[in-house]
Formats: C-alpha cells, structure tokens, sequence
C-alpha cells in the first residue's frame, strides 16, 4: 500500500458533506493545482486552509481524487487570506461587504480580535450587539471543532471516529476524552478497548489507573455476554481481566468493588453479571412465575370434540403427541413444544390456531428474525412478525411500545424459533403479556442457542418441565428424507447415511486436502448442483461453514464464491471487502428503520458513488444503503451455521474439515442439516465428520435463569 502524502490546500467549495458522519467532497487548490478531496472531514468549510494527509486514487467514475485519511486546519496569517476566509459564509453575520469592512478595521489582527476581544467588533459600521455575539458564537464553534479534530487525531483516533465523538459529547468532547477516554469504549460504536486503551497511553494514564482496570473489567464481561454468557464466575473475570491488562488481585478488587457500587456490576455469591444483563434475568424470572402461577383459563371447547374438529378441518390424522399438545394448549398458560425435522411441529401449530380460532381467541404468531417469522407466516397463511415488530419496537429510544403498562392485545401467542431467543428479548417479550395471555413456545431444543446471551429455551424447559410437550415421531412423508432421518441420527450420536444415487437429497463427499474441499464446493455452488438440481447458485444454494476466518471459513469462501460466481460489474471497497452489483448479501442487524432484519438475504441492485448510496433489493423491495452503513451488510454466498438459525434453504453445501477443530460438534452439525430443504452436501473428512457427531459436549452458558425459576430468588 503505498504511503500517505501531504498537501496543503484552500477549501474552494464544499460539493457534499453528510451529518451523519462527517463524510464531505470538497473542491480545494493550492498554488499549482486544482482538485478534488473526499473523505471524512468534520466541520471543513469553504474558505479553510488545510494540511490534508491522505492518497491519490483514481476514481473509475470521478477520475483522480485525493482520498484523506486525516487533515489539520492551517489558519490563514495574510491580510488576504483571512479575508477569503471570513468572506465564504464560514462565519455566520458575515459576508463579503462585511469581512472587507472587519480587515479594514482590524488587519492581520482580525483573528485575535473574534477570539479575545470580540466587543470590538461593534467598532466596524453595522455589526451591533446582536451581530457581534452571532459572530463569536460561530466563530468559537468553529474553534471547538477544530481543537477536537486536531486533539483527537494527535491521539491516534481517525476523523471518521471524531465525527461521531462529536455528535456523542459536543463541546465537551475534548474535556472528556481527556477526563476518561476509557468511556469511548462504552459510548461510541466502532471503538472498542483497544483502542481506547491506546489514546489513554498517549495521554498518559498508568497502566493501573481505575479508569483502565474498570474498562478493562466491563470490557471481558461483554465479550464473556458477546459468547452467550449472562455472568461470569468471579475467579474467570480476574483470570481474564489479569491476562488482558496485567492486575494485581489487591488492585483489582477495590476496582471491582467500586463498579459494584455504581450499580455497573451486580455481584451475586461468586457471579459477576453485566447490570443490564442481570436486570434481564431477574425481571425474565419475575414475570415467568407470573405468568405460570395464574392458572385461569377460559376453557370454551371440549378438548376431544375440538380435535376432532381440527383433524376434519385439515383432513388429518393427529399422532398421540400432536393430540397432546393440542389438548395442553386449551388448558395451560405456559407451554413448551419441542421437536427435530419431520415431527409435525407445523401440524400442531396450525391445529391449535384453528382450535383457538374456534373458541374466539385472538391470536398472535411471532418468531424471532424476519425470515423466520416469512416461514411461520407462509406455514400458516396467517401474518407473523418478529418479536421486535409485534412489541413495536422504537430503534429511535431503544424501547418497546408494548410493554407491563400496555400489554399486547392477545388471548394467545404462539413463538416459532425460540431456541433463537436471548434473555433481553425473552424479558422484553414476557413483560409484554397480560395476566390472561397463554404464552405457547415453539423450538428445537436440540439446535444451537441464541447468538445472544442466555440458554433461555433449555433453562425453561428445565425449570418447567411439566410445560412440555415433546414430538419425537417422524411422520411417512418425511421418512423418505434422508435430510430428516440423518439430522435424527446425527441427533442421537450416529454417523449420517449418504445417497447411493443421484435422486438422493443428502451426500457426503469425502475430501482430506482443505484445498481440494473449497474446490469441492465451489464446484458443488456453482456447476453440479445447478445442473442436476436445477437450483440457482445466488437463490437457492447456501454454503454454511462452521467458522468465519480460515480457508473453509466464511470470509474466505465468499470471495472466491463472488469470484465465479459474479466477477465483472459495478463494485465499491469498503473496509477490505469487494462489493460489487449483483452480489449476494446479508443484513447482520436489525434495521428498523429500514424494515430489514437481520439474516435477510438480499441482492446488490445498484451502486453510485456520486450520492456514495447502495440500493439493495430483499424480497422486490429495494432499500438504500449510505456507504458509511456499509457494515450491515455482508457478503452472503457463505455465511457462518450461528448465522443461519432460523432459515431455511433448498440447499446447503457444508465444508466440515479438522480446520474446524474448536467448532466440531454434535449440535453444530445437526443445526447446519436441518437447513436444508431439498438437498444437503457435506464436503469434508470423515474424521472431522465423525468427531462433530461424537462430541455431545456443548460448551455450557452461564446462565442464573433456572435457579432463579426453581428458587424463587427473583423477589
């Protein structure tokens, strides 16, 4: 890469600036030439001189461009200089005719004047009072502006990063990154421990200052939350903290203490919990009794009579769980059905809808992504939403409109996918329900957990076990799968069964080399399957690898999946990543502003690096992307087996190879399998293959929740 030149130059005209971060084309010029700038330049103005640090580049579209990467104000120090810059509308109250009558007043002493003795300026014909104060109010704006940019760039902090500092804390950016950058960490996006640590060092805080011990601290809890964790044991928390920042005990204790007192941490026995998290346990605990100890029911149909309406309706025959189930959902508020592939999950969703329709019960159906809550709706032909959209969440003020005050208006609601559902969403969902609401779950217990904190669906189960109806049958028509009978055998600690022939919907196709296994399923995405399956490559076929970096890792099998499968068009770097028109992408968070979710699958419409927007197409829905939110979206032709909980695909291709060592197991696989509609593909060795169905050793989650339901300790 080569290295950053400096220029200095005059602002000329500001072509585009976006508020949100700072990001600005400008046009600028110097002595020797004219041209222009683009980059993050916060506060820049038309009439500025500049020390802009940066490359040249070519611009396919704009041609060459000096691309900044930092810059430093110059204030100008000639009489005409500081006439230019007072006249291009950078100071509010003062235009041509007036920055002429304030140079001819003050001269090079102009600046010095604005900042030390601005009631002079009421010297020079038609500034008054009033225009005097509008002038030094935006000249000392300006002035904050500039004094942060300069300050936090000194200190190894981008100017993308200064921008959003900016809009956190205002004129008091300086005076708080300088009181305790540590708080960065906490309250701006993109800035982790790291880096914060670093600004500390070159402001020169100890390397045992509270403030980087408590960061420190804070910082493990996350990442520990980060791995499903609701606490963690106190011995891990100094172990980890120890190794991360180097901490005697004797200092780390009074530190942990103080957090206590903060109420940042809440410390129980030997468990140190996030407050936010502990908060969501505690308040899950509370409101699952409440909802499991008022018993009151309003029974309106005879539970025999009502299944064999339902059977009549449907024109099917319950098995003896499906009946069970259907029979416990017209008599408990609380109740948990569970079950893998092929056992009848929908069936009974859909007879109990029926039934609880026939009763006059309005029912609401939820899941927790969008794609699950598209597959619930379309199982049922009733509308489904995310937890997020029936709660009516607010992205604005982080909070739901439904909540204890104004609960939801249901009789009952029945939750697809719980196995996918965190603590915060389970606390938020639960509070959410009024005292009459049943509350039926739906979920594979034996699928991996949430990617967020907690285990809540397997320590429900356990604390309410009398709540649970397990389906274990698998019905004819999916008996002829060998996608349902392998994920069951999978299940139950026995190697899968491969087709013999070509009509066969699982195969694994056995591949040692790590090379010739990514070769393997670059084929299988891009020519085999297409061809004897007639599925499409971007559509139909999802590659899902256990892990994201390595060579069978997610990362690197997109951008060799984006090579063949879509090599030429419009296209965009953005954070090391090749964006290109057409490409295959998924959302990795909620946008609700947006209405796009995350795990939505969508396809790259348009690029256009003038307005520097995305337009990206889900579902004949298109939505616009600003190149500064670029990191919602990834590459999406492989995506990571965490990633794809609640979706389903008419293909997976799966890499398993002894490079996935740490992520080899039993639940791993078997949640990778039950993704595939139509057709699964293992690629890989069989040792790794035979390891990931040995090894029933999840890594538990810490989590309270259980205790807390089987104890009553939540009063």
């Amino acid at each position: 890469m080569p290295e950053d030149s400096s220029i200095i130059a005059n602002v000329d005209r500001v072509v585009f600036f976006k508020e949100e971060n700072a990001w600005a084309v400008v046009r600028a010029s110097n002595e020797s030439t004219s041209f222009t700038a683009v980059g993050h330049l916060l506060g820049v103005r038309a009439g500025e001189e500049l020390k802009l640090i940066g490359q040249w580049v070519n611009d396919p579209k704009f041609g060459r461009q000096f691309r900044v990467t930092s810059y430093l104000p110059v204030q100008p120090t000639s009489v005409e200089g500081i006439q230019k810059y007072l006249s291009s509308g950078l100071i509010d109250g003062v235009g041509n005719v007036m920055a002429e009558r304030i140079i001819d007043a003050f001269g090079k002493e102009t600046f010095d004047v604005i900042e030390n003795s601005p009631e002079r300026l009421q010297e020079v014909e038609g500034i008054g009072k009033k225009r005097q104060e509008q002038i030094a109010s935006s000249w000392n704006e300006m002035k904050h502006v500039r004094e942060i940019v300069v300050f936090l760039h000194s200190h190894h902090i981008s100017v993308s990063h200064a921008a959003k500092i900016y809009q956190q804390y205002g004129q008091q950016a300086v005076a708080m990154v300088r009181s305790n950058p540590y708080q960065l960490a906490n309250d701006i996006r993109g800035i982790g421990f790291a880096t914060a640590d670093k600004v500390a060092k070159s402001l020169g805080f100890e390397t045992d200052s509270p403030h980087r011990i408590s960061a420190g601290i804070l910082h493990i809890l996350r990442e520990h939350a980060s791995e499903g964790h609701i606490f963690c044991p106190f011995e891990t928390l100094y172990e980890k903290t120890n190794e991360l920042i180097g901490v005697e005990k004797s200092i780390f204790e009074p530190v942990i203490k103080n957090l206590s007192l903060q109420t940042r941490i809440i410390i129980e026995a030997n468990r140190v919990y996030l407050q936010a998290l502990h908060e969501a346990e505690y308040e899950t605990a509370r409101e699952a009794q409440r909802i499991v100890s008022d018993e009151r029911l309003n029974q309106l149909l005879d539970a025999q009579e009502a299944i064999r309406w339902a059977e009549q309706e449907a024109k099917i025959t319950l098995a003896p769980r499906q009946k069970e189930a259907v029979v416990a959902a017209l008599s408990e508020k609380l109740l948990i059905i569970t079950g893998g592939p092929g056992t009848g999950k929908t069936t009974v969703i859909n007879s109990i809808i029926k039934v609880m329709k026939r009763g006059k019960k309005k029912v609401g159906l939820c899941a927790p992504t969008g794609r699950a809550s598209k597959r619930l709706q379309e199982a049922t032909q009733l509308e489904a939403k995310t937890i997020h959209r029936i709660l009516e969440y607010n992205p604005q003020t982080n909070s739901f409109a439904k909540n204890y005050d104004e609960p939801l208006e249901f009789d009952v609601v029945i939750v697809d996918e719980y196995s996918m559902v965190d603590i915060e969403l389970c606390r938020n969902l639960f509070s959410a329900l009024n005292d009459d609401t049943q509350l039926i779950l739906v979920g594979d217990i034996d699928q991996l957990p949430s990617v967020g904190p907690g285990d809540v669906l397997r320590d429900l189960m356990a604390a309410f076990p009398n709540k649970i109806i397990r389906l274990d049958q698998i019905f004819r028509q999916a008996e002829t799968s060998l996608i349902v009978s392998n994920a069951h055998k999978i299940n139950e600690g026995r190697e899968p069964t491969s087709a013999t022939n070509a009509q066969g919907d699982f195969f694994f196709i056995e591949k040692n080399d790590p090379l010739e296994c990514l070769n393997t399923c670059v084929e299988l995405v891009t020519r085999r399957i297409p061809k004897s399956f007639g599925l499409s490559a971007t559509q139909d076929i999802q590659v899902l690898s256990p892990m994201h970096r390595g060579v069978l890792g997610a990362m690197n099998l997109n951008e060799i999946l984006q090579k063949n499968i879509n090599p030429r068009g419009d296209s965009m770097q953005k954070g090391g990543r090749l964006l290109r028109v057409n490409d295959k992408v998924m959302q990795l968070r909620n946008n609700y502003d947006r209405h796009v979710f995350n795990g939505d699958l969508g396809r790259i419409n348009s690029i256009n690096p003038e307005d520097k927007v995305m337009h990206v197409e889900f579902d004949r829905k298109l939505v616009v992307y600003p190149f500064s939110e670029l990191d919602e979206l990834s590459l999406a032709y492989a995506c990571t087996i965490h990633k794809s909980q609640g979706s389903e695909f008419p293909a997976v291709v799966i890499p398993l190879h002894g490079q996935h060592y740490v992520m080899l197991q039993r639940r791993l696989l078997y949640t990778a399998v039950t993704r595939g509609k139509k057709l699964v593909c293992i690629v890989g060795s069989r040792s790794a293959l035979q390891m990931a169905v040995k090894n029933s050793r999840a890594q538990p989650r810490f989590t309270s929740l259980r205790d807390r339901l089987v104890t009553g300790q939540f009063d």
